[in-house]
């Protein structure tokens, strides 16, 4: 009888330890969150913009391979970003950090409760993202640089660098369509008030960035205008070359074209951005509600001026452009 007691005692001992084996391992899984990032970048071609990323997430605490995992679904372009954001949702990741809104609207479509961490060009408010900046609401925030907002200010720059231009090319990426959209309602207002004729050019492929110069060259524009996107940013070495290649003062939305040989860039910084973006994801991580995260606005914007490059194409750049450059690489 003593026996049987002691056989059963044991038995619901050792249930009761299988029955803590699940909570176990889920309080080890919770231990080291699964952050999913998303965007177009291409793979291979953005590893500074994924070091920022993980500066970000330093600053909150995480270190990769440490105490949070990372998992990189890298688009290479737009058409793949709602599969990867349901691939996302699927794997039941922490966080989901997103960069531009063409993967920021997939993702915010595919899960209404995991916490999502965004930078956009765009207003993520007619984006859906947010019902409003300072009260998101929902399971969204993140970082906002109005790209476009700072595009008739990069015309007028280039207008001063170049002040007998009359006509200007302008480079777009059809498959961004909310960031082209809104950069066109901007722009073309902008270009008749500088007196400047544009004219657009469409590239969404490498080849297809060989093409569109091809055809602009017998119209020879004054100056090329390259719109902010994702995807030239990969392709910086071949504009770059393109430009040079036929003698054309270009204009960029961010400084790494200018690293490579390209003439101007003014916008946002887009290594600070992807800092931000790392900061936010952290936050969430550690629990902080996206609805009581209020956006916050891009406040660090430079203008990078490739001195040699000016030269090259003899163009002097005037004083007050040089007064108020960030850098200027000679």
């Amino acid at each position: 009888m003593q026996f049987d007691h002691l056989k059963r005692r044991e038995f619901i001992t050792l249930l009761g330890g299988a029955a803590a084996w699940p909570l176990t391992a889920g309080a080890q899984q919770r231990e080291m969150p699964v952050i999913g990032l998303l965007g177009p970048l291409v793979p291979g071609s953005s590893g500074y913009l994924l070091d920022a990323f993980r500066r970000g997430l330093a600053e909150s605490g995480y270190v990769e391979g440490r105490n949070v995992a990372i998992e990189y679904r890298l688009a290479g372009g737009f058409d793949r970003l709602p599969e990867l954001a349901a691939d996302l949702v699927r794997s039941q990741v922490s966080v989901i950090a997103v960069s531009g809104g063409e993967a920021a609207v997939p993702a915010k479509a595919a899960t209404q409760t995991i916490p999502i961490a965004f930078i956009v060009p765009e207003d993520p408010v007619k984006l859906g993202l947010v019902t409003s900046l300072a009260h998101p609401g929902g399971n969204a925030t993140g970082l906002n640089f109005f790209t476009a907002e700072v595009n008739a200010k990069r015309l007028g720059l280039l207008r001063e660098l170049v002040p007998a231009a009359a006509r200007v090319a302008v480079l777009i990426n059809p498959r961004n369509t909310t960031n082209t959209s809104s950069m066109l309602t901007e722009l073309e207002p902008a270009a008749r008030a500088l007196g400047l004729q544009a004219q657009i050019f469409n590239a969404s492929t490498s080849r297809e960035i060989d093409a569109a110069f091809a055809a602009l060259a017998p119209e020879r524009p004054d100056a090329l205008f390259v719109a902010p996107d994702g995807f030239f940013t990969s392709r910086r070495v071949q504009l770059a070359a393109l430009t040079a290649r036929h003698a054309l003062p270009a204009t960029y939305s961010v400084r790494d074209f200018v690293d490579v040989g390209g003439l101007m860039s003014y916008g946002a910084s887009l290594t600070d951005s992807y800092r931000q973006l790392g900061v936010f994801a952290g936050r969430m991580a550690k629990g902080a509600k996206p609805a009581d995260l209020p956006v916050v606005h891009s406040t660090k914007f430079e203008l990078v001026i490739n001195a040699q490059i000016a030269r090259m194409l003899g163009l002097t750049i005037p004083a007050g452009v040089l007064a108020i450059a960030d850098e200027v690489i000679e």
